[in-house]
């Protein structure tokens, strides 16, 4: 519908982590190696098997899918009471001391102690605004939200939920959480195919789409992403933003000089522009609304913004 001569499209960076295994939080497997490239991400990616080979050896013996799930989280845990345990040592002394701001976060970190305890994930449990403060500022890692991924066989695709898969829906839905089924052998296969021949080999095994496809709007849902578009020649760039971003804050990412010196937002909602075929049409339909800076952006929003920045 735009025709540009250039296309940026949203982007999502996902960093692939070596399966952790029981007693990494102290130190076994890549132990440290992997808890560290946790901390660093948005949310958590956790693939688990469900299928069986016996080429392809499992550390515990066989695949237990609910049980692999709950060692994954017991080592987060171990690794997050010894997080908290290192920052309580460092601010008690103070705290009995009078210190107010010490007190508060003390009462807090001894809270999601005793969750963590109890083997309860920070993320599954209800945080006010003190706790959720001091989860970010620690970087816990049970704090990550959590999409898992069912990796079965391939002879799985299509079928009824086998009652492995069922535990693990039913283990994901406790908290709350995302399940996408996929076979990572067949997308390995997949991938190598050309476009025609992809629908092709989708439609024999029941399939509508590449897994990736479903994985990256699950992880979008999990982390309120929306995406909005930008339309001056050559280029048409879709930008990712946090649902409920302003105008001017949606301005900002493109530049800090829009949002510096914002004056208003030309926005064409997706529907709209779908309706008319395209932008000049839209246009003459009246489909462009002028927003503020307190507009906030809506999924699929095509935007023009205009500034004006004096030095």
């Amino acid at each position: 519908m735009v025709h540009p001569e250039k296309v940026t499209p949203a982007s999502v960076h996902l960093v692939d982590i070596a399966g952790l295994v029981r007693g990494a939080s102290r130190g076994e497997g890549l132990g440290n190696r992997f808890l560290a490239h946790i901390r660093e991400v948005d949310a958590v990616v956790h693939v688990v098997r469900l299928f069986a080979d016996p080429k392809v050896s499992h550390v515990e013996g066989g695949a237990d899918p609910v049980r692999d799930v709950q060692t994954v989280d017991t080592e987060l845990c171990l690794a997050d009471l010894e997080t908290i345990g290192r920052r309580l040592e460092r601010i008690e002394k103070t705290a009995r001391l009078g210190d107010a701001t010490h007190r508060s976060e003390v009462a807090v970190l001894r809270r999601l102690e005793a969750g963590l305890n109890a083997g309860l994930p920070v993320r599954r449990r209800p945080l006010d605004a003190a706790e959720s403060k001091y989860a970010r500022g620690l970087h816990l890692l049970t704090a990550r939200p959590v999409v898992y991924v069912a990796n079965v066989s391939e002879s799985d695709l299509g079928r009824a939920p086998a009652p492995a898969l069922t535990a693990l829906c039913g283990h994901a839905r406790a908290e709350g959480a995302p399940v996408e089924v996929l076979s990572a052998s067949f997308e390995f296969e997949l991938a190598a195919l050309e476009p025609p021949d992809q629908k092709v080999f989708l439609a024999d095994a029941g399939l509508t789409e590449p897994a990736a496809r479903a994985l990256v709007r699950a992880g979008y849902g999990l982390l309120g992403l929306i995406t909005f578009f930008t339309t001056r020649r050559p280029e048409l760039r879709a930008w990712t933003v946090r649902r409920g971003t302003t105008a001017v804050e949606a301005a900002g990412k493109i530049h800090t000089d829009f949002a510096r010196g914002f004056i208003r937002a030309e926005v064409l909602p997706f529907a709209a522009l779908e309706r008319a075929g395209d932008l000049n049409a839209a246009r003459e339909q009246g489909g462009i609304r002028l927003e503020g800076r307190d507009y906030r952006v809506r999924d699929g929003d095509i935007i023009h913004f205009r500034f004006n920045v004096t030095s």
